[in-house]
């Protein structure tokens, strides 16, 4: 069958191709993709801020790695005609009993290694695809954000001291959104601070137990631990602020992402004891707990807050002018795939 791919052939500029594609594995199933999120790595490659080298060796490439579909063809049948499903971007190639699969050499990961979702359908492996039936699609679209904070939490309950009086996220955006949420679901007892630097931001969290401007913190406001969900430049000034106000042994987690390798005060960091504990995408098990969680119709509910926009796409033009909103909405845009 003919495939209708997006591609990003250069920044600002898609393209439509045509691909010949036929199911000759029965460990791949095909699914129609419904719902897409558009993330700050895609707006990285749109908008040309990823470096010329990376540009030159990655272009052309379709976009997207959040996203949602329906079955189109199951060879094996287990899964149903139309059934929702989400995708799982992460493909790992090689078995290991220590690394997760996330991490491990020889993984590929939709719109980065390989061409993401931006397609009329995906051959997929069924081992990437987990049903969401019961789940809102347009919700489920943010189901590969959760679970990049599934994997966050989870190594943190591995690598942290088991002290959580106080937790600080720094970041108010949609990382640090759908982390303050599933930490609370973690960590029930446990007081969470957001931390930021707008009221705009922070007026999105009237559930939380405490937020702050950065510039409000005393020399006395002191956490346990803390995830850091800012990126870019502003990474730099997150993290030793947060060294500055974590207690010592406590275990800073990275989710922000900076282009540009930042400085920090190692001195302190020696002085504390402290973990620095990075994070980076997720895998099956990540999004297996991910789903769970979100068939709280609460959850559901609180993750639908961060959808700032939602596009229908038609045709390419749609596609740029999502792409052009995502860049000044406060949070999430999503795209009601028609293609």
């Amino acid at each position: 069958m003919i495939n209708e791919i997006i591609k990003l052939i250069d920044p600002n500029k898609f393209e439509l191709f045509f691909k010949e594609e036929e199911l000759k594995d029965k460990d791949y199933i095909i699914v129609k993709p419904t719902y897409m999120s558009i993330c700050a790595a895609d707006q990285r490659y749109y908008q040309g801020k990823r470096s010329r080298e990376i540009l030159n060796k990655k272009l052309p490439l379709t976009l997207i790695h959040e996203c949602v579909g329906k079955v189109v063809y199951d060879s094996q049948g287990e899964f149903k005609q139309n059934e929702k499903v989400v995708l799982i971007p992460n493909t790992p190639t090689i078995e290991d009993d220590l690394i997760k699969e996330n991490y491990r050499k020889g993984s590929y990961f939709r719109s980065s290694t390989i061409d993401g979702f931006m397609q009329n359908i995906v051959f997929i492996r069924r081992d990437r695809c987990i049903s969401i039936e019961g789940i809102k699609e347009n919700i489920a679209s943010l189901l590969e954000l959760m679970s990049v904070s599934v994997n966050a939490i989870e190594n943190f309950k591995i690598n942290s001291i088991k002290k959580y009086n106080r937790i600080g996220i720094w970041g108010p955006g949609s990382v640090g959104y759908i982390t303050y949420i599933l930490l609370k679901e973690y960590f029930p007892d446990t007081k969470i601070a957001i931390v930021g630097t707008s009221h705009e931001k922070l007026n999105y969290y009237p559930f939380a137990d405490e937020k702050y401007l950065v510039t409000e913190l005393g020399e006395d406001f002191k956490v346990d631990h803390a995830f850091e969900c800012v990126g870019g430049m502003g990474s730099e000034t997150a993290v030793n602020q947060i060294i500055d106000h974590i207690n010592p042994q406590g275990t800073i987690s990275l989710l922000g992402v900076s282009e540009e390798p930042i400085r920090i005060n190692t001195r302190m960091v020696l002085e504390k004891g402290l973990i620095l504990l990075g994070n980076s995408r997720s895998g099956y098990e990540d999004f297996e707990k991910a789903v769970k969680i979100l068939k709280n119709p609460k959850i559901q509910e609180y993750i639908e807050k961060i959808i700032s926009e939602e596009v229908e796409i038609n045709n390419i033009n749609d596609i740029y002018k999502a792409f052009d909103n995502d860049i000044v909405n406060s949070f999430k845009t999503i795209m009601k795939w028609k293609m």
